[in-house]
């Protein structure tokens, strides 16, 4: 049985929708989720549903008896007190899990930077849970993409109004990036194959090099319309997020994220595409997910 967490995110939908594509290939999927009215009637039909945060360890128990695969992803938050404390309250009970229920594998979403990255706020978190994940011996591969080009649709407001792309790293510097599918894709034939083993990570990068300020040109091109690159330093970043209601922590760790980004350059030039794992580019990304978020 293979269960996925957070079957109604960007990323865990895309999974699960994967996998009852694959029919029988599959066998029984089960999620766990908050809310199961949330789910589609098609999903709902053909899953088995445990209601609950899989930060809780009793939900974690139920979700993963009889389970053998996992499909794992810490949610993001901006509200959580600590960084730190928010990743490890979702990973302790899958360790716990671990140990009682016979998970065997679990495929989780993580980040490029390992042996790097340092002081790198929620970056150093998620790596971090798979060290936790991974001293448990279960077999473990790590999805590592670099910056995401879904976190482009928070300035779709901005694009429609101004032609503004701001973000808090060089211009000039190059940034690759994968779009949230090609992880989607990748999760889901590691869990259709349930004969690897071992841990290793499993690095998701698309073809583009493009600079912050390419990536505005490609932007542009493809809405038709100006757009211009602005940074923003993190300071700026922290203070914005701390208006739209984070805390200080989630704030905070994500400037030391986008400072890290800058001074150890693992999401830069020096990282190789992997096209047989992240094949979609940003133009594409673009015109089919961007474009209509924008115009409409």
């Amino acid at each position: 049985m293979i269960l996925v967490t957070t079957p109604t995110g960007q990323i865990g939908g895309q999974v699960l929708a994967a996998l009852l594509d694959a029919g029988d290939a599959a066998g029984p999927v089960r999620v766990v989720v908050r809310d199961p009215a949330r789910l589609s009637a098609r999903v709902r039909d053909r899953v088995e549903a445990v209601t609950g945060s899989h930060a809780d360890p009793d939900v974690m128990a139920k979700a993963c008896a009889g389970a053998d695969r996992v499909f794992w992803l810490v949610p993001p938050s901006l509200t959580a007190d600590s960084v730190t404390g928010h990743f490890r309250a979702f990973t302790r009970p899958l360790v716990d899990a671990i140990a009682t229920q016979g998970v065997e594998r679990v495929v989780a979403v993580s980040t490029l930077g390992r042996g790097v990255a340092e002081h790198a706020g929620q970056i150093s978190a998620s790596l971090a849970a798979d060290d936790e994940i991974r001293a448990t011996g279960v077999h473990h591969r790590a999805l590592c993409p670099p910056y995401l080009m879904e976190n482009l649709l928070a300035q779709a407001a901005a694009l429609r109004a101004g032609g503004e792309l701001a973000m808090a790293v060089p211009g000039d510097r190059v940034l690759r990036t994968c779009a949230t599918r090609d992880i989607a894709a990748t999760a889901a034939r590691l869990l259709l194959d349930g004969t690897w083993t071992g841990q290793a990570d499993v690095p998701l990068v698309g073809p583009d090099d493009l600079t912050p300020e390419g990536m505005a040109r490609v932007v542009s091109e493809v809405l038709d319309r100006p757009v211009r690159f602005r940074r923003i330093d993190a300071e700026e970043q922290k203070a914005a997020l701390l208006g739209y209601g984070a805390t200080e922590d989630a704030a905070q760790g994500l400037a030391d994220m986008m400072r890290a980004l800058e001074d150890q350059d693992f999401y830069g030039a020096g990282v190789p595409a992997t096209p047989g794992t992240a094949p979609t580019g940003l133009r594409r990304w673009c015109e089919e997910v961007l474009k209509p978020a924008v115009l409409g």
